[in-house]
């Protein structure tokens, strides 16, 4: 069995910054790829960024130049750095994690963090 865990959301005013952390923990043989995801109010969930174990990344283009997204291999955890927030980026945000078990592939979801940007 595996857990993702997230932490680091929060009340941030617009221009600020946050960063998100998600820590895999479980009887993990590998993690393939990381990614953060976020929903709305009232809209779908979208990728918001990834990462692969050999350190690939790509970003939603409303998000690029403002947040990175990385990884700790050793410590099985995926980081969001966010900045330059804006109102528009007010989301659940949750990470995702396709984790190899001795019992074959796990496609995992952490609880979800709130984050919220105000004007």
């Amino acid at each position: 069995q595996v857990q993702l865990v997230e932490s680091g959301g929060g009340l941030v005013q617009a221009g600020g910054s946050l960063r998100l952390s998600c820590a895999a923990s479980g009887s993990i043989f590998s993690i393939n790829v990381m990614g953060w995801y976020r929903q709305a109010p009232g809209k779908q969930r979208e990728l918001v960024a990834r990462i692969t174990s050999d350190g690939n990344t790509n970003y939603a283009d409303s998000v690029k130049g403002r947040f990175t997204i990385s990884r700790d291999n050793a410590k099985n955890t995926v980081y969001l750095q966010m900045s330059s927030l804006k109102p528009e980026d007010t989301a659940v945000y949750s990470c995702n994690a396709r984790i190899y078990t001795l019992y074959g592939p796990n496609d995992s979801w952490g609880q979800g963090t709130q984050v919220t940007v105000s004007s």
